[in-house]
């Protein structure tokens, strides 16, 4: 079986044609039309984040068997056109977990904390002890939308900081645990003082988060979106920050990501979220830890094996 990577990944992924006895064609820096020309020669892809999966590509891609994404989400992948065809579909998720769960927390954590604005402060050769005064994560309740392996892995760590874990997943139930109450979002949108998405970017996720979201919690909250900037209006949580109904942001995501091409809307949103000292931003780099490049291929040849084998 012939395999193509049209990403950049981390050396170890060399290593998988001679422990499956794959052949493998390693072309990180090949693009969609040099790809598509030699596609149907190919019954397995192992893609990042380089460039989108719809019919097209399939169109061309004659003997594929399986495709496997180097990350979380399957979002620029037509999965459903892909079960079409027969072609069986599976990212890493499981590989860049800690990674996410361990950088929000250093995000919370910041904000809490004020670490940023307290080591900018400094830098400057200001003192100002009262103005950074921190606040605890410990005793706060959070909300957790969406439990699989990212936010489980982040619902545990925060328990351990002495949270009230409430988690909410419309596809899973009975997942509870004496650490983590398995809610509604009822429940959430009353009780929480922290929410975290963990939700894949689907047509039902898209603009999830909107005005109608922020106004249904009770309390004055802080929010965090580490899974898919699309699933957030950033215009309404702008306008949640400055109403007070969001008291901080944890974001590691946003719609338009080409920071160097966005409409003047974005260009406002973004620059408001710059500027408030309650936002910590970060270049979608949560699940990008050192440790997770090299997780990622172990979870990828784990899929690929038990896909040769069933």
């Amino acid at each position: 079986m012939r395999v193509l990577i049209v990403d950049e990944m981390h050396e170890s992924i060399v290593e998988m044609p001679e422990e499956l006895g794959l052949e493998v064609d390693y072309y990180p820096h090949i693009d969609l039309e040099e790809t598509l020309q030699i596609i149907e020669n190919y019954e397995g892809l192992i893609i990042r984040s380089k460039f989108s999966i719809g019919q097209v590509f399939l169109n061309k891609a004659k003997a594929l068997k399986f495709i496997g994404r180097a990350g979380a989400g399957l979002d620029l992948i037509d999965v459903e056109a892909c079960e079409k065809r027969g072609i069986t579909v599976f990212g890493a998720n499981e590989g860049n977990k800690i990674a996410v769960a361990e950088h929000l927390i250093g995000m919370l954590l910041s904000i809490f904390h004020k670490i940023a604005s307290g080591n900018r402060e400094v830098r400057e050769k200001q003192w100002n002890r009262e103005k950074n005064r921190g606040e605890e994560l410990f005793g706060k309740t959070v909300g957790i939308i969406g439990f699989g392996n990212n936010g489980q892995a982040t619902a545990e760590r925060l328990a351990a900081f002495g949270c009230k874990i409430l988690a909410y997943d419309k596809y899973k139930y009975g997942f509870g645990t004496h650490l983590i109450h398995e809610s509604s979002l009822s429940e959430i949108f009353e009780e929480a003082d922290i929410v975290s998405l963990h939700i894949p970017l689907t047509a039902e996720s898209d603009k999830f988060v909107n005005s109608e979201f922020f106004n249904s919690f009770k309390k004055n909250i802080y929010f965090c979106n580490i899974s898919r900037g699309e699933i957030m209006i950033k215009k309404d949580l702008v306008d949640a920050l400055k109403s007070g109904k969001v008291k901080g942001a944890c974001l590691d995501v946003l719609e338009n990501e080409k920071l160097n091409k966005l409409n003047p809307s974005q260009e406002e949103s973004l620059n408001y979220l710059i500027q408030h000292d309650g936002v910590i931003l970060t270049p979608h780099v949560a699940g990008w830890s050192k440790e997770s490049y090299i997780r990622i291929n172990q979870v990828l040849k784990d899929k690929i094996q038990r896909f040769l084998t069933k």
